[in-house]
């Protein structure tokens, strides 16, 4: 598939004003300046001046896990019975045919990461995958990609009714504390039995196993916090365990920025298309994404679907856009900064050779109320065309 005459945003620092994208299988096969010559039997679409963005991408949503129009029977995001469960996998419960998948799609959104909610301190483990496809295992971008953890109300809601740990800040911390101390342990105890072979192994533990990775490095903690010191409390522990953490939402996030800057913390923001039904968001504001962006912070905006519908991802952006965000942020903050905080920007975000061919085309600008792409290409394939 051939894409020409098009002004292709790339998110790489570039525009390209009437350039060409050449798609390959799955694949962005070649970009550039002019009209590229067409291949024998390659569809060639003439955008006419039209706007190319890559695929919209909200790195914290549920989708799949609360299936729309459903109440207990599509519920699957809360494992309310133990506050402590990395072992549970978000692709185990994602349904794909729920119908919130092609709505997204059809509004430009073609990754998201998914996973379980805030109820337990260790809620399970974030997969990013596409929004396209009746398979998860064949929509995965990477599994895991994070382990969810929170603090803050949620924890203390949940567990409060049920006069059950944690109750308190305190506790939630602590119980977060005394897993990874069990897991490091563990490790420990492997790394021992593997250097001595008169040392035994430790027993299979299942929640060890899934802290491991966090421990190594090689997939993210996403810390669910909106409080100022719900987050320091996040940063405390991230430091504390060398992990390579992200805090999710950081609704006070504006009020400590410097401080954030300093930490070098990563921060998906959102959502704030919704009421303050919290205590803890009581200092909920849309300039939040804009404050930390001029910070130098590295900010995605997010949904939090179904929080907020997954198609209104943009409009997210446009509010940010409106309380003082600059509008090229606010475009990187639901494309290639989402991706790059969540360890995917190799294969999504950005319209580069070699990644995937997640193309949304607009002529409008796609931060506006009454924007929607006229094309979604998902995959290499034009997956929505509403032009003829």
């Amino acid at each position: 598939m051939l894409l020409i005459h098009a002004r292709i945003h790339t998110m790489a620092e570039q525009t390209i004003e009437n350039g060409s994208v050449r798609v390959r299988g799955e694949k962005i096969d070649s970009v550039g300046a002019g009209s590229f010559v067409p291949e024998q039997n390659e569809t060639v679409l003439d955008l006419r001046g039209a706007d190319v963005y890559p695929g919209f991408f909200d790195a914290h949503t549920h989708l799949g896990m609360w299936e729309d129009a459903l109440t207990f029977e599509g519920d699957d995001g809360n494992e309310e019975t133990n506050p402590l469960m990395p072992q549970l996998r978000a692709i185990d419960a994602i349904n794909p045919m729920d119908r919130c998948f092609s709505e997204a799609l059809a509004a430009g959104v073609t990754s998201v990461v998914t996973g379980p909610g805030s109820a337990n301190p260790i809620g399970g483990q974030l997969a990013a995958i596409k929004t396209y496809g009746s398979c998860v295992d064949d929509m995965i971008v990477k599994a895991p990609v994070a382990v969810k953890m929170a603090l803050g109300e949620n924890p203390k809601n949940v567990y409060h009714g049920r006069n059950e740990t944690p109750s308190t800040r305190m506790a939630t911390a602590a119980l977060i504390r005394e897993a990874l101390f069990k897991a490091k342990r563990y490790r420990q105890d492997m790394e021992r039995a593997q250097a001595d072979p008169d040392a035994d192994p430790p027993e299979y533990d299942m929640k060890c196993e899934a802290l491991l990775p966090a421990l190594r490095g090689e997939v993210e903690v996403h810390f669910h916090a909106h409080r100022a010191d719900d987050i320091f409390t996040a940063i405390r522990i991230g430091k504390e365990f060398h992990l390579n953490f992200v805090i999710v939402h950081g609704t006070e996030g504006h009020l400590i920025a410097d401080k954030l800057k300093a930490e070098h913390v990563r921060v998906l923001s959102g959502p704030f298309f919704t009421d303050r039904c919290k205590p803890e968001l009581k200092n909920q504001t849309p300039a939040c994404p804009g404050v930390l962006s001029s910070h130098g912070i590295l900010t995605a905006i997010i949904t939090d679907h179904p929080v907020i519908p997954l198609q209104y991802l943009p409009l997210c952006a446009a509010l940010a856009v409106r309380e003082g965000m600059d509008h090229g942020e606010a475009l990187k903050a639901i494309t290639i900064n989402p991706a790059r905080i969540c360890g995917v920007d190799s294969r999504i975000g950005s319209i580069e050779k070699g990644k995937d061919a997640d193309l949304a085309v607009f002529r409008s600008d796609p931060l506006s109320l009454n924007a929607r792409p006229e094309i979604v290409i998902a995959g290499g394939k034009i997956a929505v065309k509403r032009i003829g």
